[in-house]
């Protein structure tokens, strides 16, 4: 069992709820770090974390265990380079775009967005990439700007060969991509993160709030509120959604984007269309979307450990268990979890939306239509599959179909409001 006095203190360095991550993975780094410098004494090690702040970073990096790679989630990227295009343009050279990755990891984030942005035409004066994360060890890799394959996932990487020379099997990023990022050591929690830096137009934190707990995470979005500017675009992972859902934001209405702006029309609006995407991140149209904010939130603190196949679980953990592996790109695994939960809970809206959601990711329109449908049918309000659903059906031209669905997504909000 993990002693609480440790899971207390990384909670309060760095929001990070045990749960999420599990016992197991707290219990391991605590037993490699006690072993190496403690004897694998936990009392002994307890006192050595109270008086080494060296200690207890090296221990955020033992259980930190970072799943990353170039353009995940593309769309997001081809969100970026439309919305990007199109300011720099609004700027006329008055000052350049700023951008923010946090955590960064070890910086396939923060050069995939200025990958994407030169791709779109973009001059390199007319934008700054900045990167935090709270783990020295990734930065110096993220620094470095070597990669082995695991990095490189999809089927189009044509970018590898733009911005990329082989090297004895790795790859080494080009200087005018790494030029373009600062990383530094940053932690979302201090009180005065970036107090002294401009705010940004575009802040990607992807996937990290899924590792807190409610109050935390409410916490870290009036960080990320604060640090970016009011016509500011917030980019966050697809099992967080439903949290800046729920605090009033609204999201872009580009599938799979996973992108909020700071001011976002009202629902009302008439659906905008986006143009089509960079070369490399093809991004169909879909229209401007309805406040995404569901009766019943999505999980937002996954819970990884497995379960016992005898035993029935609640359907919240399933679902939390769902999200987990979804955002770390386990995509047979979290479908495989999904057909699972339900053959032991039966039909289930939220299960058939994660359904729809991982053939939404994979290029599976036909499917995700299938299953985003079957989630409506046992709730008519499921606010995701409304707009989802809105969207390939505009990507395929039907766009009454997708106004439709939109005004449907929009009255479930002001029945909410």
């Amino acid at each position: 069992m993990t002693d609480p006095r440790i899971a207390q203190l990384l909670k309060e360095r760095i929001g990070l709820d045990a749960e999420s991550v599990g016992e197991a993975v707290i219990g391991r780094a605590i037993r490699q770090r006690s072993t190496k410098v403690a004897g694998g004494d936990v009392g002994l090690y307890w006192e050595r974390l109270q008086a080494s702040a060296e200690e207890v970073q090296a221990l955020i990096e033992a259980v930190i265990v970072p799943e990353t790679w170039f353009f995940r989630y593309p769309e997001s990227f081809a969100a970026l380079a439309q919305l990007a295009g199109r300011r720099v343009c609004e700027l006329a050279g008055a000052r350049p775009l700023r951008l923010l990755s946090l955590p960064c990891s070890s910086g396939e984030e923060p050069y995939s967005m200025v990958m994407a942005l030169l791709d779109a035409g973009l001059a390199p004066s007319a934008f700054q990439v900045d990167a935090l994360d709270v783990s020295r060890s990734v930065l110096e890799r993220a620094e470095e700007g070597r990669y082995g394959r695991n990095s490189f996932r999809g089927d189009n990487l044509s970018f590898r060969d733009r911005y990329f020379a082989g090297e004895n099997g790795d790859f080494q990023i080009s200087e005018a991509v790494r030029a373009k990022v600062q990383f530094r050591v940053g932690n979302l929690l201090a009180p005065a993160l970036l107090a002294d830096e401009a705010p940004y137009d575009y802040v990607f934190c992807r996937n990290l709030l899924i590792y807190f707990d409610r109050v935390t995470q409410e916490r870290v979005v009036d960080v990320l509120r604060r640090l970016a500017r009011e016509d500011g675009v917030l980019f966050i992972g697809p099992a967080e959604a439903s949290l800046l859902s729920r605090q009033g934001l609204r999201p872009l209405g580009v599938a799979q984007s996973f992108a909020f702006p700071l001011d976002n029309p009202a629902p009302s609006a008439r659906p905008a269309f986006v143009p089509p995407s960079p070369k490399h991140t093809p991004m169909p149209p879909s229209p401007g979307a309805a406040p995404a904010r569901p009766r019943h939130p999505r999980p937002s603190t996954p819970v990884p450990a497995p379960v016992p196949p005898q035993r029935a679980v609640p359907a919240s953990s399933g679902l939390a268990d769902i999200a987990r592996l979804a955002n770390s790109g386990q995509t047979a695994e979290a479908r495989q979890r999904c057909e699972a939960l339900l053959a032991e809970q039966g039909p289930s809206a939220e299960a058939f939306y994660w359904l729809g959601l991982l053939s939404d990711a994979q290029g599976q329109g036909a499917q995700a239509q299938g299953y985003y449908r079957k989630a409506l049918y046992l709730q008519p309000d499921h606010q995701e599959s409304l707009l989802h659903l809105a969207a390939l059906l505009a990507a395929q031209g039907d766009t009454e179909g997708a106004r439709r669905l939109q005004e449907r997504a929009a009255r479930g909000v002001k029945r909410d409001a």
